[in-house]
């Protein structure tokens, strides 16, 4: 499902300045080489998930590290891929992402950075989600040494409901979002699973961890959620984490953080009942995310919505 919907413009050519434009052909095989990573995946797995929310999470991470204030960090520079970004505790079970991604980025002449943004983009897509606008153009650093400080990506839990309702607006807000688009982006999370191995936490937060969709915003409202005490007949050891009466599906504190403030539950409702609302508002604040902090050639010109230029 690569799709005629997604327009792009834009390998990067690194060169002095603001890198030029990627070529659509080289865009459209990176896609393609996105896309046949996440059947293959999927297969070897067998178990219905992929390498799709993953590379979701590597877009987000990757971009999700700018402050509006000094304008550092953001996904210009690909900085991801050396330390000491790549050793963050927010960025484990990156690595093998960051890999394929680089790969790609190297085979069809994209900047790295354009390859981790892309990745998250067409994920989306391909997983039944929105058209996200992405244009080409940022360029790689060449080492960590101009990395923002660790701390600005989101933590699960700050103790109290308070502190972790705080710390969501303190992040967020801090890269220019505000409350509404804080929610839309939280909907990221109807992908993919937690591991134990990676950030203590377990689970998926919704049954089709491969479907972008509102599904995390109606288990949220629809869901008894408590606190986890239990995992397969042991006593739970691990981080404070809700789950569903069965234990099937959990949420972290920070996903919980958007029931306990009303700003925040009244758009999860919204969400809960709209899903096309849902998109179009994820669009284009994933898109908004995913520029932060860059600087390029190619003008915003032509249809949002079906990319930047209109193709």
């Amino acid at each position: 499902m690569i799709g005629n919907a997604v327009r792009l413009v834009g390998p990067v050519a690194l060169t002095m300045g603001v890198p030029a434009a990627a070529r659509m052909e080289d865009i459209e095989g990176a896609k393609a080489k996105i896309v046949a990573l996440m059947e293959k995946s999927a297969e070897q797995r067998g178990d219905g998930s992929s390498i799709g929310p993953t590379l979701v999470r590597l877009a987000w991470h990757s971009a999700g590290t700018y402050s509006k204030k000094d304008k550092s960090g953001g996904s210009e520079g690909g900085r991801m891929k050396y330390e000491p970004e790549a050793s963050w505790g927010a960025n484990a079970g990156l690595a093998a992402a960051r890999f394929e991604m680089e790969k790609i980025a190297a085979e069809s002449e994209l900047s790295r950075a354009d390859a981790y943004t892309l990745s998250g983009v067409v994920a989306i897509e391909e997983m039944g989600g929105p058209v996200v606008p992405w244009r080409s153009g940022r360029s790689d650093a060449p080492d960590g040494s101009t990395s923002p400080p660790d701390g600005r990506l989101p933590n699960a839990d700050m103790g109290t409901p308070k502190n972790t309702v705080q710390h969501l607006r303190d992040i967020f807000h801090r890269m220019g979002f505000t409350d509404r688009e804080i929610v839309a982006l939280s909907g990221a999370h109807a992908l993919g699973r937690c591991h134990e191995d990676a950030s203590g936490y377990w689970g998926p937060w919704t049954y089709a961890e491969t479907t972008f969709s509102n599904e995390y915003f109606r288990l949220l409202l629809e869901e008894a959620w408590t606190l986890k005490t239990t995992h397969q007949g042991k006593p739970w050891t691990g981080p404070d984490q809700f789950e569903t009466p069965d234990g099937a599906l959990m949420m972290l504190p920070s996903d919980m953080a958007l029931l306990w403030d009303k700003k925040f539950r009244d758009v999860v409702v919204e969400y809960a009942k709209d899903e096309d609302l849902f998109f179009k508002e994820f669009s284009t604040a994933f898109a908004k995310l995913l520029e932060l902090g860059c600087t390029f050639k190619t003008p915003k010109t032509g249809i949002f919505g079906l990319g930047f230029f209109g193709l």
